[in-house]
């Protein structure tokens, strides 16, 4: 897998301009193209009405949105890379994922306030609604990141067979990347524990699985142990000081289920570290 083009969805808000950011350094750094979108989310009843009021009002919040597009794009950042805009009025999220595939996107990048409880550890209700319909890889901007850069990730998962798709596309994407992937499995202290031997044995068969039995040199599988999955994975990533984190995610749950236990706020607002979606 290739990053080609990269979809933007925007909302014009500060860490919209995050992710707009980190997109632009992806796109120079892998000669990618960019495709930023806005949606409108007016109601059916604004286009149904007759030319005098519902057209005229739909007509208007266009112009308004392609305006501060152009204001929105007046960045230094993104001089020399090719950039498209698209203003729709699509309502629901999972209408980004029609746009990715008819675009041909290979990544879509969004930022997320990360603190709500809907999204349960990393991620604001909206960006969880993409990550849940984009059958590409989404990733999750939540600070302003001038010299974004992939060297270190940790793929956090419970290897079962079900997260093959999604290990092979992010080992293969990332590989291609020159990035070093940290395999993490968190062990907890409950129904879920697992002994050290059970946890190898484990990671052993599914490695041996998906790579059809051949050896695997570049990746070593780690165990930890804590209280939540959230936070052994976060002080892991702050461990092998990550760049990045990257999970698989069902579709209907998103990330919800793999987080299946939620942190304090307060926690979650110190969690500022890039995740990257990968569907399984």
């Amino acid at each position: 897998m290739d990053i080609k083009r990269i979809l933007v969805p925007v909302d014009f808000s500060e860490h919209s301009s995050y992710a707009l950011e980190v997109a632009a350094q992806l796109a120079k750094q892998y000669g990618a193209e960019l495709l930023v979108l806005h949606m409108l989310g007016l109601s059916e009843s604004a286009y149904d009405m007759d030319e005098t009021s519902g057209m005229a009002e739909a007509r208007y919040y266009m112009k308004i949105a392609k305006k501060r597009f152009n204001e929105f794009l007046d960045k230094d950042y993104l001089k020399g890379i090719s950039v498209d805009q698209m203003v729709q009025n699509y309502k629901i999220f999972s209408e980004l994922n029609q746009v990715a595939e008819e675009q041909e996107i290979d990544l879509i990048v969004m930022g997320s306030h990360g603190t709500s409880v809907m999204g349960g550890f990393f991620v604001g209700s909206n960006t969880e609604k993409v990550i849940r319909s984009a059958e590409v890889p989404v990733l999750v901007i939540k600070k302003q990141t001038p010299n974004f850069g992939i060297r270190q990730v940790v793929f956090a998962c419970d290897f079962n067979l079900e997260n093959e798709g999604a290990y092979l596309k992010a080992t293969k994407l990332f590989h291609r990347l020159g990035v070093k992937v940290h395999l993490l499995y968190v062990n907890l202290p409950n129904t879920q524990f697992k002994s050290t031997m059970e946890i190898e044995e484990k990671m052993a068969n599914f490695l041996f699985m998906v790579h059809d039995g051949k050896p695997v040199l570049d990746e070593t599988p780690v165990c930890v142990c804590d209280h939540t999955i959230e936070m052994g994975i976060y002080r892991y990533c702050k461990k092998v000081n990550a760049d990045l984190l990257a999970i698989p995610t069902h579709g209907r749950q998103g990330i919800s289920h793999f987080f299946r236990q939620s942190l304090a706020e307060d926690i979650a607002n110190h969690i500022d570290l890039p995740v990257m979606t990968f569907r399984i």
